[in-house]
């Protein structure tokens, strides 16, 4: 999948702000729509809010977690 918007080596469509910053994916999101928006296990309940699972993988943002 590729989005004009996207930066070059980005996962997925994003959105932007209106100063061109990538918009923060929010924490309440859950984590089946994450997995099934960039066809992902991410190995986790699907009702686990994304917040929860970036703060229990140490990481600080969807970009970094699905890097990994």
């Amino acid at each position: 999948m590729s989005c004009k918007n996207d930066a070059p080596g980005m996962v997925g469509c994003r959105s932007r702000d209106k100063d061109g910053q990538l918009r923060t994916k929010r924490e309440d999101t859950h984590v089946a729509t994450i997995e099934k928006h960039y066809g992902v296990d991410l190995g986790v309940r699907g009702d686990t809010h994304l917040g929860t699972l970036l703060e229990k993988r140490g990481v600080n943002s969807l970009d970094e977690l699905l890097r990994k």
